[in-house]
Parts: C-alpha cells; sequence; structure tokens
C-alpha cells in the first residue's frame, strides 16, 4: 500500500524537531524502502521521529520508532524500524 498522509500526524514540535504518529497496514520493510516516505517531503526533515503503527487492521501488528535522516528534493530517507513492545 502506498504513503497516505491522512494518517500522518504531528505528535509534538520543538526546537526543530518534530514527533509524528503513523498508521498503516504495511509491514516494516515496506515502511522503510526506498521511496516510501517521499510524498511527505515538504513536512518531514532530518531529525524527525516517527512512531510507527504497522500492520493495523491485518492482524499482526506492530510498533516502533523510524526516524528521518535525509529530506529534500523529492527524497525522504528513513532508517530501519525499530521495533518495541512484544
Amino acid at each position: 500500500m502506498p504513503f497516505r498522509s491522512d494518517t500522518l500526524s504531528v505528535l509534538a514540535y520543538a526546537n526543530g524537531f518534530t514527533l509524528w504518529s503513523y498508521q498503516t497496514p504495511d509491514a516494516s520493510a515496506t515502511v522503510v524502502a526506498a521511496g516510501y516516505f517521499n510524498a511527505a517531503t515538504a513536512m518531514l526533515r532530518p531529525g524527525d521521529v516517527i512512531i510507527a503503527n504497522l500492520g493495523v487492521g491485518t492482524g499482526a501488528p506492530m510498533m516502533g520508532f523510524i526516524a528521518v535522516v535525509a529530506a529534500g528534493a523529492g527524497s525522504v530517507t528513513v532508517t530501519g524500524f525499530t521495533r518495541i513492545g512484544p
């Protein structure tokens, strides 16, 4: 499934850092793949952190963190998914 901007929400913003929430039925490998967040290049900045709820509605949900390492010129690069919880 492609990135959906309507499920990316700001949780907190301070000193040029934004903490985001994102929900999707997609798996972690899809979400951290090159180009997944490119449609959000105008919103995301290096150093931002995304709290991701993945696998929503699939019976295999998981939560974790994704860090934005680069954003600009229509491209967003994120780190791998770091799972939290069981």
